[in-house]
């Protein structure tokens, strides 16, 4: 969900050709950065970059710590009651103690780096735009580009992780072997972090997973190269996530911004530390009264390469087709504000 329309008209400006000249290249924003360019080209120019400034004064996002949960009941408590606090006023939070090891989180950053850091005829073989499920594997540059005003600045991998989990030799072999052991270690915080969500709205620890919350599983692997001219474009344009949870791994040059109170808040990298934010399919399983409404986020572009990896936890990435949200919950008896839902 795109929160401003950035389209643009030139007449000398065959946006179209651009695009598909770009896309037929299968070497996305790398290729560009690999063949020495000094200027951006225009599809991925922001016709007002300077309304993504940030502004004063800085707020920092609520740190949730998983330390001693399961032993201690009345820390657990408390820690229920903060991530109820938090997913209400921002919609994120940042997660320290979570109980995947710090060498994990740098393996899979590594891996992600060395992905895109192949020869590029390596890479070329896992480029598409099928979202079929016949690969399981997608790589591509922007999979909306050419449906999207702006073009980001960025290349992108995803993969189902769950409920169907990939054979080894259907994933890249520089990312193989850790990505299948840190999508174990994700889904296991991932059934807390839903349990924790259950108790903190008065209901039974398993409920978010009794509901599906919890069932589709997705990781997107996000590349961003050196960019010549950072202030007039965007690694992620602003948006919310489509799904339940989401949780984000930075590098140590960052980029995420959140929107708070009318304005973007800079969201620093700290080693070890995961970023939570609520999808609109958790927004629309609740009360308006219970969640922040709205959960929008963006990556900026910088001088200097960096990666981002996020784990989705969505309904939509294996049920396709006619598919009814029936069980969503409703907040004892608060009415939702939501219709039904149907994935097409």
């Amino acid at each position: 969900m795109v929160l401003n329309d950035t389209s643009t008209c030139q007449p000398d400006y065959d946006r179209k050709a651009e695009l598909r000249a770009f896309d037929e290249t299968k070497t996305g924003v790398k290729g560009l950065v690999d063949a020495g360019i000094t200027e951006v080209p225009r599809i991925f120019h922001l016709p007002s970059p300077e309304n993504l400034n940030s502004q004063q004064p800085e707020l920092t996002l609520p740190t949730i710590d998983l330390q001693g949960i399961d032993e201690d009941p009345i820390r657990r408590k408390d820690v229920i009651v903060k991530m109820k606090d938090a997913l209400e006023s921002w919609g994120f939070f940042q997660l320290v103690n979570h109980g995947i090891p710090n060498n994990i989180l740098e393996e899979m950053m590594k891996g992600v780096m060395d992905f895109y850091e192949q020869e590029s005829e390596v890479k070329k073989q896992w480029y598409t735009r099928d979202m079929s499920g016949k690969t399981r594997v997608v790589y591509n540059s922007n999979f909306d580009l050419y449906a999207a005003p702006v073009t980001n600045w960025r290349d992108t991998f995803y993969c189902t992780m769950a409920p169907n989990p990939p054979q080894p030799h259907e994933l890249p072999p520089p990312c193989r072997d850790i990505l299948l052991e840190y999508s174990k270690q994700v889904m296991k915080l991932g059934v807390c972090l839903f349990e924790l969500m259950s108790e903190g709205l008065g209901l039974d620890r398993n409920h978010l997973l009794d509901i599906g919350c919890a069932d589709g599983l997705a990781v997107l692997g996000h590349y961003y190269p050196s960019c010549p001219q950072p202030e007039l474009t965007i690694g992620t344009r602003d948006h919310t996530d489509n799904d339940f949870i989401t949780i984000l791994l930075q590098d140590h040059i960052g980029g995420l911004r959140v929107f708070y109170q009318d304005r973007w808040i800079d969201v620093p990298p700290i080693p070890g530390v995961l970023v939570v934010n609520a999808g609109d399919l958790l927004q629309a399983s609740l009360s308006p009264s219970t969640l922040h409404p709205l959960s929008f986020s963006l990556s900026q572009t910088h001088i200097e390469l960096h990666a981002s990896i996020s784990f989705y936890w969505s309904i939509i990435i294996y049920l396709m087709g006619q598919v009814i949200l029936q069980r969503l919950l409703i907040v004892r008896n608060v009415r939702r504000i939501y219709r039904v839902t149907s994935v097409q």
